[in-house]
């Protein structure tokens, strides 16, 4: 039997925009290849660092800056994972590699379905392997062209 998953997008970082309809389609071919056993609300929220911090805190005892944190399926409230996603965190880092915003945010939403599928990279071992399924996901949203359009406004404090 295929799972229902129903995807409630949050988007707590006041400058990021992208179309809700896109992220979904994203997910569609990321599930293509890695499908999740349960049904229910795959909930998926950006933030600002601080916020995710404070998440990362209270849940992981740890308030370093982190790009992705993941929480499992809870059956008992139809919740097959939550991913948050640090937007700061990921314009940081895709300026410093030198790769679109569009997709570093990819990459961390993969990295938080893998998460939930079971996949972790603590262990170097581990590590390689999910590193290998990123690539494999990333490569299929290309040759798919779903990726999506997650585009920064300007910051009205700069201007």
């Amino acid at each position: 039997m295929v799972s229902t998953l129903t995807i409630e997008v949050s988007n707590h970082y006041p400058r990021l925009e992208f179309e809700e309809k896109r992220l979904k389609d994203f997910f569609e071919v990321i599930f293509s290849l890695h499908r999740h056993n349960s049904s229910g609300v795959l909930s998926v929220v950006f933030l600002e660092r601080e916020h995710h911090s404070q998440i990362h805190g209270e849940f992981l005892k740890d308030f370093r800056p982190t790009d992705v944190i993941t929480f499992p399926a809870d059956e008992t409230n139809d919740m097959a994972g939550e991913i948050c996603v640090s937007v700061d965190q990921a314009i940081e880092e895709s300026n410093r590699l030198k790769v679109s915003l569009q997709e570093e945010l990819s990459l961390y939403l993969i990295h938080g379905w893998l998460h939930l599928l079971g996949f972790d990279d603590i262990e170097e071992e581990d590590r390689k392997i999910m590193r290998r399924e990123e690539s494999r996901v990333m490569d299929l949203i290309g040759q798919s062209k779903a990726w999506p359009d997650f585009l920064l406004a300007s910051d009205p404090s700069s201007e």
